[in-house]
């Protein structure tokens, strides 16, 4: 009796565990492949429950049915049309479109899709860079080379049963060497623009210098100018009123001239002069002064 209610418990086990290997979930996320003794049987894209037969009659893959992303395995530089090498960082957006496609090239990995994708992006990117210059890759060409590289890769993408939703340049650089030699250009050009100011800010500086010096020569000139006018005319006056006073009086005269002769005679107390006594130089000295005898 016990073996036959333990036949029936593992009878019912196992059919449990067909029942629920029959059973499966697809997410929306993702489509369901069911295999057949190896071969696809059905491809599922709407999610829910679904049914198959249990394993090894069949069995159920996902694939991940939305946008995946592929970044530059590695960066190579790239020749353009002036033979000048760059390094260019790139994105791919794709999708499985195609699971039967996609099984039948690359198996349910992603991953090796990707790795056979690369090489092929890449060479893509080699045929469009070549054709175009430097200064069209950075700026002017850079949405032809990826409207051009995604031309390219929508053949190859039904091969692979997937579809190329975006291609992407992140970055364009030089390689080390000449990225060193266009930061010594540019710090040339910047050294010579600096130059180039120097000069011209030392020829304005002469130049204002050199006006400055001759509005100062200018008006030296014109202020010596108007103080010999002005010395001039007061000497002039200075003369008349001497005149007119020694007019009035000419002991008066005589006395003046006297003293202004001996203060030009003795100017210090150590000077020394010989006279003779008897000269009219002493004259004054022996008078009572200007009205004297």
């Amino acid at each position: 009796m016990a073996n036959r209610i333990g036949f029936i418990v593992a009878g019912f086990l196992v059919m449990l565990m067909v029942a629920f290997s029959t059973v499966f979930i697809v997410d929306q996320r993702q489509v369901g492949v069911v295999y057949a003794l190896g071969e696809i049987k059905n491809v599922i894209t709407e999610p829910g429950l679904k049914f198959k037969l249990p394993p090894p009659f069949q069995n159920v893959v996902f694939l991940d049915k939305r946008i995946q992303t592929l970044d530059s395995p590695d960066t190579r530089p790239i020749f353009t049309a002036e033979k000048k090498s760059l390094l260019i960082d790139w994105m791919v957006k794709w999708r499985i479109t195609d699971p039967r496609q996609f099984i039948r090239n690359n198996g349910a990995d992603l991953r090796n899709l990707e790795v056979r994708l690369a090489p092929v992006v890449q060479a893509a990117f080699n045929e469009e860079v070549t054709r175009r210059t430097v200064s069209g890759v950075l700026a002017t060409d850079r949405e032809r080379v990826m409207a051009g590289v995604r031309e390219r890769l929508a053949d190859e993408a039904q091969s692979f049963g997937i579809e190329i939703i975006d291609v992407r340049v992140k970055r364009v650089d030089f390689v080390a060497d000449i990225t060193d030699a266009v930061y010594r250009r540019m710090e040339s050009e910047r050294k010579r623009v600096a130059n180039e100011l120097r000069s011209t800010g030392s020829a304005e500086a002469e130049k204002i210098r050199a006006d400055a010096d001759r509005q100062r020569e200018v008006i030296l000139a014109e202020a010596y100018r108007d103080a010999q006018k002005i010395k001039g005319e007061g000497d002039a006056q200075a003369s008349a009123l001497y005149a007119d006073a020694f007019g009035r009086d000419a002991q008066f005269a005589k006395f003046y001239r006297s003293l202004e002769a001996y203060r030009g005679s003795f100017r210090s107390k150590s000077d020394m002069i010989v006279v003779d006594p008897a000269s009219d130089f002493f004259g004054a000295m022996r008078g009572a002064g200007p009205g004297g005898r």
